[in-house]
């Protein structure tokens, strides 16, 4: 198979003063999928790892538009990207990046990471385009996945049942002098008449007893939440790209969903930030598996995760924000109101625990999360978390 067709009339050279040979072994060896577009959309360059991905050969896509390797709704909407861009010069995905699908020649879909850079010419502008098939690291995070929910179902199952088992043993023995106590209060009192005032003092101290031991369940239970909500995490200076990156890919595996257009916009000035990586993974793919399922319904199916420099923090650099914005039916007064509660949801299958485990979370790495609407007509939930500083050079 030619690794691509040169035409001297439609198609200017990428690499000055490079020879035929030199484009023909860099589009031949180029590990992920190369492919380069004109103004248009047209297709000028396809290289040989492209023609592996997608299923055609390099002389049927070039010179047509490369909506042709797209499922909707990107195909129907690519052309109207392109002329936004060149109108006003706004990125949708050049520069940025994004986790998305692509299309087949024989018309399946599959997931892809692609990245998009801008060049011009004395012919106009060039887009180029590297793409990475996540195909086979889907199907392993899928795995993965099926594995970890296993796994999780079985330790929720193991600590509510260690849970249930220390706090019958550690409340039994107060609870038991309570009813002791009241029982022993109620018969000095006896049914009728008054009783005499060496047992009236009898009583006030059974009742003092018995509220003394009510203050100790409430100790006990009040240490077990502390515990939980301050337990030990390993917090290190992690990247949020790669964090909200894997977060992303984890979420949308397996869940069905291939409409949904996924736009991530994270600001390389907050890249840095202190956090344990597995906590916050967990609190980015609760929020975006509520996003895909919130959505399911929505004639719009827009996802977009996005961050930007926040106010406050304990340290010089301050904090990073992070937003989840869908554009579902949104949340109702009611359940906005006990959003972050236990045991609260909206969910046919739900516990109602996800939100309330992020905030703890979140309150524990010393941020805080909270929802408002979206852009889009859906929620957009926030958390902050504290930013580190970038290394200084020298």
């Amino acid at each position: 198979m030619c690794p691509f067709r040169r035409d001297e009339s439609a198609l200017p050279a990428l690499l000055p003063d490079s020879g035929d040979a030199l484009q023909r072994t860099i589009l031949a060896t180029v590990p992920d999928a190369l492919i380069v577009i004109d103004e248009a959309g047209s297709i000028l360059l396809f290289s040989d790892a492209a023609a592996r991905m997608f299923g055609y050969a390099t002389e049927e896509v070039i010179g047509h538009n490369v909506r042709m390797l797209m499922p909707n709704p990107d195909r129907d909407r690519h052309d109207d990207y392109m002329r936004h861009y060149m109108e006003t010069g706004e990125a949708h995905v050049i520069g940025i990046g994004r986790v998305t699908r692509a299309r087949r020649r024989d018309g399946s879909s599959f997931p892809i990471e692609l990245a998009v850079g801008e060049a011009r010419s004395e012919r106009g502008r060039l887009f180029t385009g590297f793409i990475r098939d996540l195909t086979e690291i889907e199907r392993a995070e899928r795995r993965l996945n099926d594995l970890q929910s296993e796994l999780s179902h079985i330790s929720r199952v193991s600590a509510m049942g260690s849970l249930a088992s220390a706090l019958a043993h550690e409340l039994n023995q107060p609870l038991t002098a309570i009813a002791s106590y009241a029982e022993g209060a109620r018969t000095l009192l006896g049914e009728a008449g008054t009783p005499p005032s060496e047992d009236i003092a009898m009583v006030r101290e059974a009742l003092a007893e018995a509220s003394a031991e009510a203050l100790r369940a409430g100790q006990i239970v009040r240490r077990l939440r502390e515990f939980i909500s301050r337990g030990e995490s390993e917090k290190r200076v992690e990247k949020l790209r790669r964090l909200v990156t894997e977060a992303t890919a984890l979420a949308m595996t397996g869940t069905g969903q291939t409409g949904i257009d996924v736009e991530i916009r994270l600001d390389p000035a907050v890249d840095l930030v202190i956090c344990d990586r597995i906590q916050i993974q967990q609190v980015l793919l609760n929020l975006i598996r509520n996003a895909v399922e919130a959505m399911q319904r929505s004639p719009r199916q827009s996802l977009e995760i996005r961050s930007r420099p926040a106010r406050g923090g304990k340290g010089r650099a301050g904090l990073a924000e992070v937003v989840v914005s869908d554009s579902g039916p949104g949340l109702s007064p009611d359940m906005a109101a006990v959003l972050f509660q236990p045991f609260n949801t909206s969910k046919e299958k739900g516990m109602g625990l996800g939100l309330s485990i992020s905030r703890t979370i979140i309150e524990a790495h010393g941020g805080r999360i909270w929802a408002e609407p979206s852009e889009f007509g859906g929620t957009a939930f926030h958390f902050t978390l504290e930013r580190a500083e970038e290394p200084q050079d020298g």
